[in-house]
C-alpha cells in the first residue's frame, strides 16, 4: 500500500510517500480502504519528533479518515464488508488501507460525501468529549474558544451554536473572524488588536473555554473565566510550562481540565465515538453542523498539505485525498 512515513523528523520536506506491507485486521479490528484523512496540528509535531505514537499504533501519520471496510477481524460483529465510515485513528490515516479497533468507526453522516467524512472524526471527538462531556458546557453558557477559524474551532463553535450556548472566538485577521461570524459566533476578537481577557469581563467571564495554546494563555485564561468556570486545555502550541495563580482559580471556584484524545485506551475512545454519533451526528444530518474544508490534496501533495498548516492561512479543514 502507498503511505506516508517520516524520513527524519524536521520540516514538511520530511515526509515521503512509499510502500509499506498492507495491515491485516486483529480481532476486534476492522480493516479500512482509506478515501480521505485529513492533516491536523499533531502530525506536525509528530513529523518534527515530539509526539510519538502511543505503544502500539502506527508510526504512519494520520489521526482520522474516511473510507470503506474491505476486512473484518476476529469477533466484530457491527460491521459488514462494503460499509462506508470514518474513523478516530491513533495513526495509520495516511495511507491506502488502515486497521481500527472496531468501536472507534461511525457511519458516514446521512448528506455528507465519503471525502468530506474525514474532516469530521477528530474534531468531533475533541469538541465533544471535552467541552461537553468533561466541561459539561449547557445551553445558555458562555463558551470561549481559541482559534476559531482552525478545524477544532470551526466545528466548536458551529456545535455550541446549535447546543444554545453563547460562542465568543478568537482569531488572528477580519477575514476568519468572519468566517466565525458566519458560522454563529455571537462575539469574534482579534487577538492582534483586543485583549479577550477584558472583553470577557465585559461580558461576566466564560464558563468554558477550550485552549489549544497552553502555557503562553494560562494566566489570561483564567482571568477571563466566570466564577465556576471551567478552562479545558488541549494543546501546547504556546508552550507546556506556565504559572498558575491558584489564588485567582480558588477565588472563582474554577477547574483547569487537561486532557489529550489519542493515547486513551480504545474502550474510552469508542464510548466517546459512540456519545458522538449519538448526539452529533442529528446534527449534522440536519445541517446545523457541518464540516469546514479549506481544501483538499492527493496524498502526494502531503509537503503542500503540511505546509499550509504550519503557514496557519487556512480556514477549517485541510484533507488528503488517495
Amino acid at each position: 500500500m502507498r503511505a506516508v512515513i517520516v524520513t527524519d523528523p524536521g520540516g514538511p520536506e520530511a515526509l515521503t510517500v512509499t510502500d509499506l506491507p498492507d495491515p491485516e485486521p486483529g480481532p476486534g479490528e476492522v480493516l479500512v480502504k482509506v478515501a480521505a484523512t485529513a492533516v491536523n496540528r499533531a502530525d506536525t509535531l509528530q513529523r518534527q519528533g515530539f509526539y510519538p505514537p502511543p505503544p502500539g499504533a502506527s508510526d504512519v501519520l494520520g489521526l482520522e479518515c474516511s473510507g470503506t471496510v474491505v476486512g473484518i477481524g476476529e469477533g466484530v460483529t457491527d460491521w459488514q464488508v462494503g460499509d462506508k465510515v470514518c474513523a478516530l485513528l491513533a495513526g495509520g490515516g495516511y495511507a491506502e488501507l488502515v486497521a481500527v479497533p472496531a468501536g472507534q468507526l461511525m457511519p458516514v453522516p446521512e448528506g455528507i460525501s465519503l471525502v468530506e467524512a474525514a474532516a469530521i472524526p477528530e474534531v468531533a471527538c475533541t469538541v465533544w468529549s471535552n467541552v461537553f462531556m468533561a466541561a459539561g458546557l449547557q445551553p445558555g453558557e458562555k463558551f470561549l474558544v481559541h482559534g476559531g477559524a482552525g478545524g477544532i474551532g470551526t466545528f466548536a463553535i458551529q456545535l455550541a451554536t446549535a447546543l444554545s450556548a453563547k460562542v465568543f472566538t478568537t482569531a488572528g485577521s477580519a477575514e476568519k473572524l468572519a468566517v466565525c461570524a458566519d458560522l454563529g459566533a455571537d462575539v469574534t476578537i482579534n487577538y492582534r488588536e483586543e485583549d479577550f481577557v477584558e472583553v470577557l469581563k465585559e461580558a461576566g467571564g466564560a464558563d468554558v473555554i477550550l485552549d489549544n495554546m497552553g502555557a503562553k494563555y494560562l494566566p489570561s485564561n483564567v482571568k477571563a473565566l466566570a466564577t465556576e468556570g471551567r478552562l479545558v486545555i488541549i494543546g501546547m502550541q504556546g508552550g507546556s510550562k506556565g504559572e498558575l495563580d491558584i489564588g485567582r482559580l480558588l477565588s472563582k471556584r474554577g477547574a483547569v481540565i487537561a486532557t489529550s484524545l489519542r493515547a486513551r485506551p480504545v474502550e474510552e475512545k469508542s464510548a466517546i465515538c459512540a456519545s458522538v454519533v449519538e448526539h452529533i451526528w442529528p446534527l449534522v444530518e440536519d445541517k446545523q453542523v457541518k464540516p469546514v474544508i479549506h481544501t483538499s490534496l492527493p496524498l502526494e501533495k502531503v509537503v503542500e498539505g503540511h505546509q499550509l498548516m504550519e503557514d496557519s492561512g487556512h480556514v477549517g479543514k485541510i484533507l488528503l485525498t488517495l
